[in-house]
């Protein structure tokens, strides 16, 4: 791999002091590609990307994005350093209109808010025809597009993404998705964790899998999708460094 745009190097991590989630975890994200992190229900994964965006304190390891130290770094740093985070839930303000919400997220561009807001209702034309809409009342695949389009609102270069798909229809789902690999033609680096196994496969570059809070394997997302050792972890019957 080229050099990365984010990195994670031995990270150690939990929500309570000497009780971590995550061991000595370690990744690499290309840029203008999607890595997804996947594995097994309690694997680390949503607390991985939790640590990345500062929501989770690390106790040990280093993260860096585009060679910058953000280990310690708090949520409200991410923008300054060209990053977005979309929570799988609570990601938009529901008695707010679409217009609403994109104003919000466009509460710091300036100059620049006119120009973000034409290039977002471009790139996502049904939120445009539903800007006078309550935010609530959108379908499950709209609301994530919506989440989306707000975290493009702060002209991110990294955009972390947790579990997109979550409780949307198959066909939502691969919409989503596929509008997570589209971000990348535009130069945009794409970290996500999905439960959602094969499409996640099929649409991403690079793939990691954790279980109990620890690497297990990685490689080319496309090479992994037929490989017999990830439904061996899936099932529990394989773990490569537990114990390590």
């Amino acid at each position: 791999m080229a050099e990365p745009v984010l990195e994670v190097a031995g990270v150690t991590a939990g929500y309570v002091p000497d009780l971590p989630i995550l061991r000595d975890v370690s990744m690499r994200a290309a840029a203008a590609a999607v890595t997804v992190i996947i594995g097994p229900n309690g694997a680390g994964k949503s607390t991985l990307i939790k640590a990345i965006a500062g929501l989770v304190p690390v106790s040990a390891g280093q993260i860096r994005h585009e060679g910058t130290a953000i280990t310690h770094i708090r949520p409200d740093q991410m923008a300054q350093h060209g990053m977005a985070y979309v929570p799988q839930t609570d990601n938009i303000f529901r008695s707010l209109t679409v217009q609403q919400n994109l104003d919000l997220a466009l509460r710091r561009a300036g100059p620049e808010a006119t120009a973000r807001l034409d290039r977002l209702h471009t790139r996502f034309p049904a939120l445009a025809d539903k800007r006078a809409a309550r935010a609530g009342a959108l379908s499950g695949g709209q609301r994530q597009m919506l989440a989306v389009a707000m975290a493009l609102a702060t002209a991110p270069r990294t955009i972390l993404m947790d579990e997109p798909s979550a409780g949307l229809s198959p066909r939502a789902a691969q919409e989503v998705l596929e509008m997570a690999r589209g971000l990348t033609e535009s130069g945009v680096s794409i970290l996500l964790v999905e439960q959602n196994v094969s499409q996640a496969l099929r649409l991403a570059d690079h793939c990691y899998i954790l279980a109990e809070g620890r690497n297990q394997l990685d490689g080319p997302a496309a090479d992994l999708l037929g490989d017999s050792v990830v439904a061996e972890i899936y099932l529990g019957g394989k773990r490569l460094r537990v114990g390590a």
